[in-house]
């Protein structure tokens, strides 16, 4: 009975001290972040909250054309890169079987494709845009290069998603006569939709704030430009850069621009939190 007690009473202590190391690696990791935010907040909400930070170009002192150059280059990586992410992580879950090796060439090159870093993608976008089909810079010369950082994350997040999807779904609707793509388009993805929206807007949230594709493969500019093939086009992390080599002048707009971005991908986690939840399967009440 002592002993016992005495086990019990080293296994309290052992668990309280795991519970102390736990919050306190808790409080490491949030203190320094809280910061971040506190310091990103009260130095950049001053352009914020002027109204013609939203409204007027950066020539008048605004950023709409950052904002909006920031918009339609990640859109247009979205468009390009969602879709065909999602097809090869279908590929790779449901067709596994028909081809091993170009199963695993496919892996693999997705492996290289999700470590590679951003100059990386934008200097071999540079090298076959710019230089084999002397195309000139452009936005949407970074939206393939964005493209090239997004499609991994696409394929993995809807890979895990789609292998969660219990099997028993898929053999209950061949049972039935349901063809194979009929029963991935009916019944796997929408089961699946919500995990690989989060997935997604997690993607476009990793891209939106890329800098090194918007040094190399387009122009800066403080004029609107809404056309992504013809001239320079302005986006948030250029218009950082280029306020920062002004100097001590130009640090408020950083740290605005900063806030602006931090605000978009905000928007873009709260989007997905909202499209997980009324998106997939609805069971019906009896």
């Amino acid at each position: 009975m002592e002993l016992t007690q005495q086990l019990s009473g080293r296994r309290r202590g052992t668990d309280g001290l795991v519970r102390g190391a736990v919050m306190a690696s808790v409080v490491v990791a949030i203190l320094p972040l809280g910061w971040l935010v506190y310091t990103l907040i009260s130095r950049g909400i001053g352009p914020v909250l002027d109204i013609g930070w939203w409204t007027q170009s950066e020539r008048y002192g605004g950023a709409v054309n950052a904002i909006l150059g920031t918009l339609i280059q990640t859109g247009i990586a979205a468009v390009v890169g969602i879709p065909l992410g999602v097809l090869v992580a279908i590929y790779l879950v449901e067709y596994a079987d028909t081809s091993k090796r170009l199963v695993r060439i496919t892996t693999f090159m997705v492996d290289v494709l999700s470590g590679v870093p951003s100059i990386v993608a934008a200097l071999f976008i540079y090298a076959v845009w710019r230089t084999t089909f002397d195309m000139p810079r452009s936005g949407f010369a970074v939206a393939l290069s964005l493209v090239l950082l997004m499609v991994p994350l696409v394929i993995r997040a809807t890979e895990e998603m789609l292998k969660i999807v219990p099997q028993d779904l898929r053999e209950a609707a061949y049972a039935l006569g349901v063809p194979k793509w009929k029963t991935i388009l009916r019944v796997v993805l929408p089961t699946a939709m919500s995990g690989i929206i989060t997935g997604v807007m997690l993607a476009i949230a990793r891209v939106m704030g890329e800098s090194a594709p918007v040094l190399i493969l387009v122009g800066a500019t403080q004029a609107t430009n809404l056309n992504p093939f013809v001239g320079n086009q302005q986006s948030l992390p250029l218009m950082m850069l280029q306020d920062y080599n002004k100097g001590p002048s130009g640090y408020e707009t950083v740290w605005g621009a900063a806030l602006t971005l931090v605000i978009a991908v905000a928007i873009v986690y709260v989007l997905a939190r909202v499209l997980a939840r009324f998106t997939g399967p609805r069971m019906e009440k009896s």
